[in-house]
């Protein structure tokens, strides 16, 4: 035992970055760490709440603007955090997935942490000029408890997303909470009406439904390199099996949403377009058989997400001013 663990501290050593040579990584690496695709995650809700939103004929589109910027660097700012956590914890060390940052040794780790930083700070500064043009500063609060949570989905020293909790936070931060943050600062009045609210509820199910669903693939894919490092997330702790029929489930939950909307407001047709994204990727997770089939689902399922809450967004607002 006390062998192993040499072995693994002098592994470690030999894997670990030189801060006086750690400058080689390219712009494009920098980019291509902020994974700009999972950045359809963070549009959807909001275009879906603006689309709310004009149930009232009362979209302000500045608010809208401001709670999509919040959004966007809430998204990249964890994405940047999960790279450093997970690089120095070596969770990281032999993954599948796309290019990351801190594992890949090009740059000190403390420059992709305080990359972090910087676009948590930008969300928190959008963020409360946001809640104060709104005049609604209470909702500063929910801001700093969403940045909380993004650095702690693996970061600190029990991050969530070790424990199997990451799809729970990311179905209710990019489904209720974004939703209805998205239309409340537009129309705080929408509270006022039963049945907007249901219908937001529901929307806001199944946005965060695809959002869960994109990272349990995510899991899925990473079984193998997750369970030797201690990270016991859904697919890890129940299984392939298991992982793929809740995959399923939520995106079957988006679809059941959709046809309600539709006998509603039929403009939301075009948004059943999304599922020529969404039924190939259930397709690939039932049939894949590497894990690095299952980055192709992984993409579909993103931009699925975002075709569900635009194109439902667009076709309520086009309904209603129409």
């Amino acid at each position: 035992m006390a062998k192993n663990q040499s072995k693994s501290k002098t592994s470690a050593k030999k894997k670990s970055v030189d801060p006086r040579t750690a400058t080689r990584a390219t712009l494009g690496q920098w980019i291509s760490a902020a994974r700009l695709r999972t950045l359809s995650l963070a549009v959807a809700p909001v275009a879906f709440g603006t689309g709310v939103a004009s149930v009232y004929q009362s979209v302000v589109w500045l608010n809208a603007a401001l709670a999509l910027a919040v959004a966007l660097f809430l998204q990249i700012g964890v994405n940047y955090a999960n790279d450093y956590s997970d690089g120095v914890r070596g969770t990281d060390n032999n993954r599948v997935g796309p290019f990351r940052l801190t594992a890949s040794r090009l740059v000190n780790p403390k420059s992709v942490r305080n990359t972090a930083y910087v676009f948590f700070a930008l969300a928190a500064v959008t963020g409360a000029s946001l809640a104060v043009i709104a005049n609604e500063v209470w909702l500063i609060g929910v801001g700093a408890v969403a940045i909380i949570a993004a650095w702690f989905y693996t970061g600190g020293k029990r991050p969530y997303g070790y424990s199997g909790l990451g799809e729970v936070v990311s179905f209710i931060f990019f489904g209720p909470v974004a939703v209805f943050g998205t239309a409340y600062v537009q129309v705080a009045t929408m509270f006022d009406d039963m049945f907007t609210i249901l219908q937001t509820a529901a929307g806001s199910i199944a946005i965060g439904g695809l959002a869960a669903a994109v990272l349990l693939v995510n899991n899925l894919r990473d079984i193998a390199t997750d369970a030797p490092v201690g990270k016991r997330t859904v697919s890890v702790r129940f299984g392939a099996l298991t992982s793929k029929v809740i995959f399923s489930v939520l995106v079957a939950v988006s679809l059941v949403v959709l046809i309600g909307f539709f006998q509603l407001y039929p403009v939301t047709i075009f948004a059943f377009s999304a599922f020529f994204l969404l039924i190939p990727a259930v397709l690939i997770v039932w049939t894949y058989r590497q894990p690095r089939e299952l980055v192709l689902a992984l993409k579909l399922t993103s931009f699925g997400a975002l075709a569900w809450g635009a194109l439902v967004g667009w076709g309520l607002h086009t309904f209603l001013i129409g």
